[in-house]
C-alpha cells in the first residue's frame, strides 16, 4: 500500500471518529432536557398533593363546631308586684298600700316591688315596715358562661354586700333551708336619729334567678323596736313565696319543664349579666328607700 493511500486512510478514520463524538454529544444534549421536563413535571405534581391537603385542612376546621354554651333555666320573671300573696303582704307590712314597681328597660330580665307601711299609734307612736323584692335574671353567653353560674356569681356579690352596710351593728348571717337552689339571711340593727331598725336581708338564687328581699322596720316616736327574730322568720317565709314565684311562672316544676330548655345555645343571647357586669348599681333592692342606706321615710 502506497504512503498517499495510507495517509487518505488514515484521515477517514480520523473523520469518522469525530463524527461519532459528535453525535454522542448531541445525544446527552438532548436527553438534558427531556430530563428538566421530567424533574419540572414531578415538582407540579408534589405542589398539587399541598394545595390539596391545605384545602383539606381549611374544609375541616370550617366543619368544626362552634363554642356551646348551656341555656338558661328560666326564661322569665313573674310581675314582682304580684310575688307575694295577700296575707303575706297584710303580715309584713299590715298598712301598707299597693306595690310601687321599680323601673326596669327589660321586665323579663330585671324586676322590683316595694310597700311600706305606718301603723300610727297616736301618742304610743307607731311602726313602720319596709318590704322590697327585687329580681334578676342571667342569661347564658358563650363568652361569659352559664347563665346559673353568673347568677352564682351574682348572689355571692349580694350576700357580701349586705354584710358590709355602713352603720350596721351586730351583723349575723345564716343559711337558709329549702328556698331555690340556695339562700343567705343576713340580719343586723341600723340606729338611725327616728329610731332602732331591724334590718333583714334574704338573698336566694333559683336556676339562673337571683331573688333579694329586704324587710325592716322599727318602732317611731317612742313606740318598742320589734322584735328582729319574728321580722326574720317572716322575710324568709317572703323569701320563699318570691322564688316560689319565680318557678310558677317558668311553668310546673320550675323553667325545667315549663318549656324553657337547657339544649345548649350557640350565639350569645341578649344578657342581664351585662348589667350585673356594672356592679348592678340600679339594682331596686339598693334604693334610696331602704333605711339600710339613709333614714326611713315616714310617708
Amino acid at each position: 500500500m502506497s504512503e498517499g493511500t495510507m495517509q487518505r486512510r488514515a484521515q477517514r478514520e480520523e473523520r469518522e471518529e469525530r463524527a461519532k463524538r459528535r453525535n454522542r454529544v448531541l445525544v446527552c444534549a438532548a436527553a438534558v432536557p427531556v430530563m428538566l421536563v421530567a424533574a419540572g413535571c414531578s415538582s407540579d405534581s408534589g405542589s398539587g398533593e399541598s394545595t390539596d391537603k391545605a384545602a383539606k385542612a381549611a374544609a375541616s376546621a370550617s366543619a368544626s363546631p362552634s363554642p356551646t354554651v348551656q341555656a338558661a333555666a328560666y326564661g322569665k320573671l313573674p310581675e314582682p308586684c304580684k310575688a307575694f300573696s295577700k296575707k303575706t303582704l297584710e303580715d309584713l307590712v299590715p298598712k301598707g298600700k299597693s306595690g310601687k314597681e321599680g323601673k326596669s328597660d327589660d321586665i323579663s330580665t330585671r324586676g322590683s316591688c316595694s310597700w311600706n307601711s305606718l301603723d300610727n299609734n297616736g301618742v304610743k307612736g307607731s311602726q313602720f315596715r319596709w318590704l322590697n323584692v327585687s329580681m334578676l335574671r342571667f342569661e347564658s353567653d358563650v363568652t361569659r358562661g352559664p347563665a346559673d353560674k353568673l347568677a352564682e356569681e351574682y348572689f355571692e356579690k349580694q350576700v357580701q354586700e349586705a354584710q358590709a352596710v355602713e352603720g350596721a351593728k351586730g351583723v349575723k348571717t345564716e343559711p337558709v333551708a329549702g328556698t331555690g337552689d340556695q339562700a343567705t339571711a343576713v340580719h343586723y340593727d341600723l340606729k338611725k336619729k327616728e329610731g332602732t331598725f331591724k334590718q333583714q336581708t334574704v338573698v336566694a338564687r333559683v336556676e339562673n334567678v337571683v331573688v333579694t328581699l329586704d324587710y325592716n322596720g322599727a318602732g317611731l316616736a317612742g313606740d318598742k323596736t320589734p322584735s328582729g327574730s319574728d321580722m326574720l322568720k317572716d322575710a324568709k317565709k317572703a323569701a320563699k313565696e318570691a322564688v316560689d314565684a319565680v318557678s310558677e311562672a317558668n311553668g310546673e316544676g320550675g323553667g325545667k319543664a315549663g318549656g324553657a330548655s337547657k339544649s345548649p345555645s350557640k350565639s350569645p343571647s341578649k344578657s342581664p349579666s351585662k348589667s350585673a357586669s356594672k356592679e348592678a348599681s340600679d339594682e331596686p333592692s339598693k334604693s334610696a328607700s331602704s333605711p339600710s342606706k339613709k333614714p326611713a321615710s315616714k310617708s
